[in-house]
């Protein structure tokens, strides 16, 4: 876990242009979208809201939806907690939809829903087809290859792809996926946004998984197999890679804070797209999911936990 930053001085500061409100509108630079309230829609919205950036949390959900408040306040709490939020600012503005048709006002849409890609595809058509041209449509996707998706969309060049980390107000690096039509305006305004929200941007090229996913999520597949195969216990797998490897916690906690049926979609995308049988989810996975084993936001994956307050 990385060390909180410093607190800012109590001085008086110029605003901030990304943040600072407009005024004729009283709204900042940035309206956002975003599409799915589910772990990560859940925690960019939390993110956003905590630089004062105005949301509307879209889900066909309305259950989800009314949840997704608490989930959200509750991150809030923490973020403040841990002082990853900007030292007095206010909190955005949050709205909440079972459908995409206030996503026109938006400054950029971010899809964070299953990562399945017939359902992205979707999604993104949909709302291209409501906004104005030139918005970002951004996919945050840890596996879908982003030239894929943009294909769905009105205008590709608006089309681009993010793979934010859980919890987002925690990992202050985003991996950003150029796709090959996607625009050098969309690539600036997305870059402005991120920069608004406090992340830093690696951007990579389009390829199934990118970076992260490709490297990570093969290697928690050899260690769930690892204790499938009953070489030794996850609380053993991962206290090796902590403390031999230094690893800052291990794959199996990681693969709970990822969401044990998300790990299961990806590897599934990369499988399918790379032919890499290394990317095959094994029998653990697949029984964890059946059992309803998702991780922490289940309450039991590879560890059991306890409900948060």
């Amino acid at each position: 876990m990385t060390q909180a930053p410093p607190t800012a001085p109590e001085t008086p500061t110029a605003p901030d242009p990304d943040t600072a409100p407009d005024p004729d509108t009283g709204h900042g630079p940035h309206r956002i979208a975003v599409l799915g309230a589910g772990v990560m829609g859940v925690g960019i919205t939390a993110l956003a809201l905590g630089h004062g950036v105005p949301v509307l949390l879209v889900d066909v959900d309305a259950e989800r939806l009314d949840r997704a408040q608490d989930d959200i306040d509750r991150e809030l709490r923490m973020a403040q907690l841990m002082g990853r939020l900007p030292a007095g600012a206010a909190t955005g503005a949050l709205a909440r939809a079972t459908g995409t048709d206030g996503v026109g006002d938006a400054t950029a849409v971010i899809e964070a829903i299953t990562e399945v890609a017939e359902l992205k595809a979707k999604a993104l058509a949909e709302v291209s087809a409501r906004v104005r041209p030139g918005t970002p449509l951004i996919s945050n996707t840890s596996s879908i290859p982003i030239d894929e998706l943009a294909g769905y969309a009105e205008r590709p060049q608006d089309v681009i792809g993010t793979h934010f980390m859980n919890p987002p107000y925690l990992i202050p690096t985003v991996e950003v996926i150029r796709g090959a039509r996607t625009g050098g305006t969309t690539m600036a305004a997305a870059g402005a946004l991120l920069t608004a929200l406090g992340r830093q941007q690696v951007v990579v090229r389009d390829a199934p998984g990118f970076v992260t996913s490709r490297v990570l999520h093969p290697m928690i597949n050899d260690a769930a197999r690892v204790v499938q195969e009953g070489t030794a216990t996850a609380e053993d797998v991962d206290a090796l890679m902590e403390g031999c490897l230094g690893h800052p916690t291990g794959p199996l906690r990681t693969a709970d804070l990822i969401g044990i049926d998300n790990l299961v979609d990806s590897l599934k995308v990369l499988h399918q797209r790379t032919g890499d049988d290394g990317c095959r989810p094994c029998d653990l996975l697949l029984d964890k999911v059946r059992r309803g084993e998702l991780g922490r936001k289940s309450g039991r994956g590879f560890y059991a936990y306890q409900e948060e307050n």
